[in-house]
């Protein structure tokens, strides 16, 4: 697949766009601190049997700087411009870019929704009590300070330890790619201050008709893994699977082929899409092959 891989950019409302594979269109919404490019992985898990659409988010790459009124409604704004361009029908999000796949599935019936632990607080389940020290930190040029205070706040490192937590920081912002990270940073304020604004008691997704799948790692925080079972429990049409093994970033670091798998079998089950069973042969796909069972409430 590598070899003939080929990638096609250009610009969608203001946002770029990178597509690649053939077949019926997947957009994927990257999370926080998350470029496009570091779901490339998971693009060629996909692009076999689907044409996959990268969005480059705001404030990121050759995207247009985002606007001093910020909200996660002019994300989900940008993701429903690249669905009308490409005319793809499946939305794919991770972290914050699962929040933002929420709200687009929100205001459009989707084929199939995917998310892999979304930025959702029900009942104040995200703690951003953080979020003043990082933001001030931030502002001071203290950006390894903040990273630390980020990576402490969020609890997605297996350990507290100040110095270590320091020590990875620096590596985060000095060694590679730590520029795009340093370059990032500044959107992450205003993110976190919309997960705690829509903090409810979740009934708002309600209203998300599309058949939607919730992803979480065995290894994540539970804050972040908690939420999927009452998610499932509130949308009308959702199944949640917590994968054994995974973390936080297993979309675009550690498992990206596991993360396509669960993603190749959600829409290989899905009527609307007008898939047949003898279809999961062309994806390698197996009833073997499923890691853990679908969970229903």
């Amino acid at each position: 697949m590598a070899r003939s891989e080929v990638w096609r950019r250009g610009l969608v409302a203001g946002v770029e766009v990178s597509s690649t594979g053939r077949g019926p269109g997947v957009v994927v919404v990257p999370g926080n601190n998350r470029r496009a490019h570091h779901y490339e992985r998971l693009a060629r898990g996909l692009a076999g049997v689907h044409t996959v659409h990268v969005v480059e988010r705001r404030g990121r790459g050759a995207s247009a700087p985002r606007d001093t009124a910020y909200s996660v409604e002019t994300e989900a704004d940008d993701v429903l411009a690249v669905l009308e361009h490409t005319g793809a029908g499946v939305v794919f999000g991770h972290s914050y870019g699962g929040l933002i796949a929420l709200h687009v599935g929100l205001r459009r019936s989707l084929d199939a929704l995917i998310a892999y632990e979304p930025g959702v607080s029900i009942g104040g389940s995200f703690d951003a009590s953080w979020l003043d020290a990082f933001t001030r930190q931030l502002g001071d040029g203290r950006q390894v300070a903040a990273m630390a205070t980020f990576l402490r706040g969020t609890d997605l490192l297996p350990f507290r330890a100040a110095p270590l937590l320091w020590a990875i920081s620096l590596v985060m912002l000095r060694g590679p790619g730590g520029h795009e990270t340093r370059d990032m940073m500044p959107t992450t304020p205003a993110e976190i201050a919309e997960i705690v604004r829509l903090d409810s008691d979740g009934s708002r997704y309600a209203g998300i008709a599309s058949r939607t799948l919730l992803l979480g790692g065995e290894k994540s925080p539970a804050y972040l893994t908690g939420v999927l079972p009452q998610l499932a429990s509130i949308l009308p049409s959702a199944d949640y699977t917590i994968l054994p093994g995974l973390d936080h970033n297993a979309p675009d670091e550690n498992a990206a082929d596991v993360i396509a798998q669960q993603i190749r079998l959600h829409l290989v089950r899905g009527e609307r899409h007008g898939y047949v069973d003898h279809e999961s042969v062309e994806y390698g796909i197996h009833p073997a092959d499923e890691r853990v069972s679908i969970h229903r409430d």
